[in-house]
């Protein structure tokens, strides 16, 4: 789905009133060399993809923050005082345990949000949709509330740390480092211990 396509699909779920939503974007990734690697600390080789999840936000006046997928059915509207309760084991739980873990280091969110995501990221392929969801949910938070404290690497480790502490799984830092720091056209070589990195220029031109 192109920017244009997921504002008409924004307007018909949310209407015109209230002005445009600001549009962010994560990739996801592939690993190249490492698999099984990071959570041991180990190196690894991805790089980000120009498959992701696009979110388009709009702060409203409201006290609630409503979620709603084009690739899920389910939706949310859920209260700004209960955003840091997980729901079942739906798939808002991505995002708000990025919120989560944003609350913990004193940025709340203060106002209602209407939020969409749209992913392209093929279900079950290994290419890191879930932390494409929490990064991109980050990139909000960290500009629209944050004020942009957070760099990227730190970023990347706040989003692993919901996707382990909120969703509970027990993932490495690999996906959240490579859609946070990706870079066109370049792989990143990682110390998945250290987090010391170098970023590679790689063409993989139309590779698919």
């Amino acid at each position: 789905m192109d920017t244009e396509s997921l504002l008409k699909e924004f307007y018909k779920r949310y209407g015109e009133t209230g002005g445009k939503p600001g549009i962010f974007f994560s990739p996801g990734r592939v690993n190249l060399i490492g698999e099984h690697t990071d959570y041991n600390g180990g190196y690894v080789f991805p790089c980000a993809l120009s498959y992701g999840t696009y979110l388009a936000a709009r702060i409203t006046g409201t006290k609630s923050v409503k979620f709603a997928s084009v690739n899920f059915d389910f939706t949310a509207e859920i209260p700004l005082d209960k955003l840091t309760k997980k729901v079942g084991n739906e798939w808002v739980n991505y995002p708000l345990g990025v919120v989560d873990e944003f609350s913990k280091i004193g940025v709340e969110i203060t106002g209602g949000i209407d939020l969409l995501f749209s992913g392209n990221i093929p279900d079950g392929s290994g290419l890191s949709s879930s932390a494409s969801i929490e990064t991109v949910t980050g990139f909000f938070i960290n500009k629209v509330f944050g004020n942009s404290q957070l760099n990227l690497i730190e970023l990347a480790k706040l989003c692993q740390r919901a996707e382990n502490n909120f969703v509970g799984v027990n993932c490495g830092i690999m996906d959240q480092f490579a859609v946070s720091v990706g870079k066109v056209n370049h792989a990143i070589f990682l110390n998945c211990d250290t987090l010391d990195y170098e970023l590679v220029p790689l063409k993989l031109e139309e590779l698919k």
